[in-house]
């Protein structure tokens, strides 16, 4: 069964859209996954087609409303493979991981919801077992965005679209760690020349060193990764003693 994906969308048309060239492009092509858009307008119950209304209690913009998602998601559950999880797209949500792709990548597929305006009615979430996702800590005019790269991060990881199945080990996160730097030919370019332990032909040097510059550049890049990363390796076993507890 291939890996099919359905977007709830304001603006379908910007689907493929990257997702149609490249590795994803070709796996889309040749069946390996799928991608389907339901326009959420096409599930409100007024002449107006009218998907969004004020915000309870006040304030500046609009919110989607949630009869009307939860029409469009009902039919996108019933019309795709049973069991997908529903993920909305917002800064709300909890920050994508790479192990979160993972998972995603080896089920059956997804449902994506994409934020517009202020929000999305709170009562959805519940009401629909909705896991709310971002990208980052950043706003964006609404999460079309975000569900391409989610979309972009689990296609690269289904069988056969990467080439060889251990095209992806040692990328960042994959290990905890940011991916070790790359160098290419020409040997020397204005100036700077590639490492010599690469060019060594030593197979167990040239993995020390991509492995401690892995933590080299997590430890000063990204300290917060290198905490958990080098947290997990050092936690105590369980029921060990502290002085503190002493």
């Amino acid at each position: 069964m291939s890996f099919a994906a359905t977007v709830l969308t304001l603006y379908p048309e910007i689907f493929p859209g990257p997702l149609g060239i490249s590795l994803a492009g070709r796996a889309l092509a040749e069946g390996t996954w799928s991608l389907g858009t339901v326009q959420i307008r096409d599930f409100a119950r007024d002449r107006h087609r009218s998907v969004d209304d004020t915000p309870a209690g006040g304030g500046a913009g609009m919110v989607l409303r949630a009869d009307v998602l939860a029409a469009a998601i009902d039919n996108a559950a019933v019309d795709g493979p049973p069991h997908r999880p529903i993920l909305a797209m917002t800064p709300r949500g909890a920050c994508l991981t790479q192990s979160r792709i993972r998972m995603l990548a080896s089920g059956p597929g997804v449902i994506v919801l994409c934020g517009r305006f202020e929000g999305i009615d709170e009562r959805l979430f519940e009401a629909r077992g909705i896991e709310q996702v971002s990208i980052g800590d950043y706003v964006l005019s609404g999460g079309e965005v975000g569900a391409l790269v989610l979309l972009d991060a689990c296609v690269r990881l289904l069988p056969g679209v990467m080439g060889a199945a251990s095209s992806g080990d040692d990328e960042s996160f994959e290990r905890g760690l940011l991916e070790y730097p790359h160098y290419t030919r020409p040997v020397e370019w204005e100036g700077r020349t590639i490492p010599e332990v690469l060019r060594s032909g030593d197979h167990a040097k040239i993995a020390g060193w991509r492995q401690a510059q892995a933590e080299i550049d997590t430890r000063s890049r990204r300290p917060d990764l290198w905490a958990r990363h080098s947290g997990a390796r050092v936690q105590p076993p369980s029921g060990a003693r502290h002085e503190k507890d002493e």
